[in-house]
């Protein structure tokens, strides 16, 4: 009788830890240390502040207009999407040079938007679903910062990470109860520029 209900339960157990791993797992994204760092790329919208050495009337504000192209006195519609500050500046240098002796420019950005392709994009169950620029050494807590957080129906555990590497998606399971409500900071992943975080919602 014994063995009889020993084996029941054993069989009984079986089938439940066989159901629950039944459907697709993914697998967990990268840590927050796994990735290189980039440098920035400049996008439409983006304020730029261009400093020209010694030429104070050539230096000022200017935005990154949605075409991707700046125009300053001297020189007009230079392409800056999707260049970096420091390539951009050293391009504005080389064609100054036709009107100035040996000039010396630095490209600072100080609004930061970053090309569309790279923007990382949080939709679902976040308290403000939206597109923001990636930054350098971003992590999903960063992203869950800019978008405040979760709503009370979000179920944070099943958060999906969706991530193109040349040219294939890849999905990754992200642990955002664990990471916000617990302070599990284990569950904090690195983003990349691209990446869409999905936020479904809790079932009841």
């Amino acid at each position: 009788m014994h063995r009889r209900l020993y084996g029941a339960v054993s069989l009984t157990a079986g089938l439940l830890v066989a159901g629950c791993h039944a459907g697709p797992s993914l697998p967990p994204a990268p840590p927050a240390s796994a990735l290189p760092s980039s440098e920035y790329i400049i996008g439409p919208g983006d304020q730029l502040n261009i400093f020209v050495w010694r030429n104070p009337e050539l230096s000022m504000t200017v935005p990154v207009r949605p075409d991707g192209r700046l125009s300053l006195p001297l020189v007009e519609d230079v392409v800056a999407i999707g260049k970096t500050p420091t390539q951009l500046a050293r391009e504005l240098e080389q064609r100054l040079s036709k009107y100035i002796k040996e000039p010396v420019v630095t490209v600072i950005a100080t609004g930061f938007v970053g090309p569309f392709n790279e923007q990382v994009r949080v939709i679902g169950e976040a308290a403000t679903p939206r597109a923001i620029p990636y930054r350098t050494d971003m992590t999903v807590l960063d992203a869950m910062i800019a978008v405040g957080g979760l709503t009370r129906y979000a179920d944070g555990n099943d958060a999906v990470l969706v991530r193109t590497v040349n040219g294939k998606q890849y999905s990754y399971q992200v642990h955002l109860d664990d990471l916000i409500k617990d302070g599990d900071v284990s569950s904090n992943v690195a983003m990349e520029p691209g990446d869409i975080l999905i936020i479904p919602q809790r079932l009841f």
